[in-house]
């Protein structure tokens, strides 16, 4: 957004003046960044919300603090990367990751949950999924694989990263062990930042790095070469270093104060009602799109039929300045309040070339 280009611009030029900056101004808007997201993610504990650079960084900082010696890790297929790259460390210690396919057929989303739900066991000791899956949208129903794993004393960590701030989120009902999530995507804020909570399976731990900031007392500059053993309260801990950076801090203010204004709930109605004319009409022409209750409205996967192939798919997209992402077998079609009923309409143009020319 504009206001967030803005507030980046500020930052910038705030820099150029640093001895304007206070010692107050260290941990200010990172204290007003804390209780807004928590809102958004209805999170009554705003010391349990730490800033991040990554997603990895806020796994590594969950990853390294599990209380098991071994177990089994659940993931879902096709997971993006950076929710599976660290969890092979594990094997390295006896753990076993093991990858959930939702298999072929009808019925994707709900054959996924429910074998989800199946493999958790007594010795499942995590399941680390997203609340949507990143290639299709797939919906995960978080709260029945907490239940789950309560009943056999796992943790649930969520990557929120294609989720939290266009679908509503709650600390308080999914009850996750961490919820990590990178600033850049739904959130609409600027790369290399993020935000990630961690629930009390995580206290006491021992984070990624021993900067200044994190330690108890340490606002008070006079007194910082009086070294501190403890850290501050809850997860402040896991914040990376220089977490008070004066550029990105406020750009991410900026973006989720926006979204907490619209409000996720009202992303996904907008875009259940844009997009539904254009599902309805892209099934009758023979494209596969999950059913409602199994994925959510502002991200989904199309795929294809086969009569249509995706490199002239890919072509007729391009020749109509329609911008998607191409997941695995699935079209990622990703619309946001800044989408009207002309880009629908081009998609759609864009997506029936193909089945048109592929009759004659």
């Amino acid at each position: 957004m504009k206001k967030v280009e803005k507030a980046g611009v500020e930052g910038i030029k705030r820099k150029r003046k640093p001895f304007g900056i206070s010692p107050e101004d260290f941990f200010k808007e990172g204290e007003v960044l804390r209780k807004q997201y928590s809102s958004l993610i209805d999170n009554p504990e705003p010391g349990r919300v730490v800033i991040i650079p990554s997603v990895s960084y806020g796994l590594a900082n969950a990853i390294n603090n599990l209380h098991y010696k071994d177990g089994e890790v659940l993931l879902c297929d096709e997971q993006f990367p950076s929710n599976v790259y660290p969890w092979w460390r594990l094997k390295e210690k006896g753990f076993t990751v093991k990858t959930i396919s939702p298999g072929e057929g009808e019925n994707r989303g709900e054959r996924w949950n429910n074998k989800i739900l199946e493999s958790i066991n007594d010795q499942t000791r995590v399941v680390s999924i997203g609340h949507i899956h990143w290639s299709d949208g797939t919906l995960f129903q978080l709260d029945k694989i907490r239940v789950r794993l309560d009943e056999v004393g796992g943790l649930l960590i969520i990557d929120g990263t294609q989720s939290v701030g266009a679908l509503p989120f709650s600390v308080n009902k999914i009850r996750p062990d961490a919820l990590i999530c990178a600033g850049y995507k739904w959130l609409l804020g600027p790369y290399s930042i993020g935000m990630a909570y961690y629930g009390p399976a995580f206290d006491n731990g021992i984070p990624l790095e021993d900067n200044w900031i994190n330690r108890l007392e340490s606002n008070d500059f006079s007194q910082l070469i009086n070294y501190q053993e403890n850290y501050r309260e809850l997860s402040l801990r896991y914040e990376v270093g220089e977490h008070s950076n004066f550029i990105l801090v406020p750009m991410l203010h900026k973006a989720i104060n926006q979204l907490i204004k619209w409000k996720p709930e009202n992303i996904q109605i907008y875009t259940k009602e844009l997009m539904k004319n254009a599902t309805d009409q892209l099934v009758e022409l023979g494209y596969r799109i999950e059913d409602e209750k199994f994925r959510a409205n502002h991200m989904f996967g199309v795929r294809l039929p086969k009569s249509v192939d995706v490199e002239t798919l890919k072509q007729s997209l391009h020749q109509n300045r329609v911008s998607v992402s191409i997941r695995g077998d699935a079209v990622r079609l990703a619309p946001n309040v800044y989408n009207d009923e002309m880009d629908v309409r081009k998609l759609l143009k864009a997506m029936k070339e193909p089945i048109f020319a592929s009759k004659h």
